[in-house]
């Protein structure tokens, strides 16, 4: 008996959909602060979807148990959707701030298991210094990364990602070959 397994396979769609990909990164990297702005207003739009999408749920729930949790979840998501729509430049400090964090978080920890793991200490020490680096340097310029911080790690991540889909393409499902992986075909 065959089972699916995945394996790394590059066609020519993977080829097309990975210069489309870079193509998009380097066009966002071209205008940071627009790209950044789009985010976070796509972000609101959703937010706002999935926030009246939850009221909505919560109407049909109501009498039955997780009422209050899908009604306060899918009010959180509403008021936080309507406050990325209409303050789109709060919103993209607040990003920014939670990156910051998160780049000086991760690198502050990296640092600390590399005196931990002798056999990657090297690699950890780097990842550290660059992460801790980066958080230190969004954190100290919060207000002037805010306008650009999001739409050059979008940009970045897209171009990164059509590179990497040229070179290696994506994951396709595959059967395996039975006979290749030991089974014993029926005789």
């Amino acid at each position: 008996m065959s089972m699916p397994v995945m394996q790394m396979r590059r066609t020519g769609w993977d080829v097309v959909l990975g210069g489309i990909l870079l193509i998009g990164g380097l066009v966002i990297l071209g205008d940071a602060a627009l790209a950044t702005k789009v985010s976070i207003m796509f972000i609101g739009w959703l937010l706002l979807i999935l926030g009246l999408l939850g009221l909505v749920v919560a109407l049909l729930h109501i009498g039955r148990k997780g009422f209050w949790s899908i009604t306060l979840s899918g009010g959180l998501l509403t008021v936080l959707g309507l406050f990325f729509l209409r303050n789109t430049h709060a919103a993209a400090v607040t990003l920014t701030l939670i990156a910051g964090v998160t780049f000086l978080a991760s690198g502050l920890m990296r640092l600390m298991m590399s005196g931990q793991d002798p056999a990657y200490r090297i690699p950890l020490v780097i990842g550290g210094i660059v992460s801790t680096g980066l958080g230190l340097i969004v954190l100290l310029n919060l207000f002037d990364a805010s306008y650009v911080l999001v739409g050059v790690l979008l940009g970045i991540q897209v171009a990164v990602d059509g590179i990497v889909m040229l070179l290696f393409g994506r994951w396709h499902v595959a059967a395996e070959d039975p006979v290749a992986a030991g089974d014993v075909a029926p005789a």
